[in-house]
């Protein structure tokens, strides 16, 4: 198993990709508001800016800046995936009982059990993926990724299209 270390960059902006375990589900798109509500609960209480956000029906790309003085990452989307979890278990959805077969990389085909003492539930992908942004022009390409993704995947054909996203904020601003 990889040891992958995240950086400690306080106030860092982190372009993030957070994955549902169940590629091809629907399930961030059909429970958008309880999302935006997990992400707002997460927000309220370890704060943090959203510089662009998208989500599609399985996964999610966003853009965000930690305060200054504050590196913590890492605990910020994994309060962000448990409140939404638990939205939806409230709502009486039920995750799967076992994650999935893992599609590619070093553990293809294997089968992850669930790791009960870390509370684990088959819903979202084991970690997620960032990239600390360096400079302006980063910045630009992955706020504008972010808002281009919905086409790539083609849900629509312009970004202003996608309800999911804050590419409409970016016209009030």
């Amino acid at each position: 198993m990889s040891n992958y270390i995240r950086p400690k960059i306080p106030g860092a902006t982190v372009f993030c990709t957070v994955v549902l375990a169940q590629r091809g589900s629907t399930l961030l798109v059909d429970h958008i508001d309880m999302l935006r509500e997990a992400v707002k609960e997460t927000r309220d209480q370890r704060q943090f800016q959203i510089d662009a956000w998208v989500v599609l029906p399985d996964h999610m790309h966003f853009v965000w800046t930690l305060p200054e003085g504050d590196c913590d990452l890492g605990v910020r989307v994994g309060a962000m995936k448990a409140r939404f979890t638990m939205k939806l278990r409230r709502a009486g959805f039920s995750p799967p009982a076992t994650l999935p077969v893992v599609r590619n990389g070093r553990y293809a085909g294997l089968k992850p059990g669930l790791r009960k003492t870390k509370r684990e539930s088959a819903l979202w992908q084991r970690r997620f993926w960032d990239h600390h942004i360096r400079n302006d022009a980063e910045y630009r390409a992955y706020v504008q990724y972010c808002h281009i993704n919905p086409v790539k995947h083609g849900f629509v054909e312009r970004p202003e299209d996608w309800p999911y996203s804050t590419v409409h904020l970016e016209k009030e601003m």
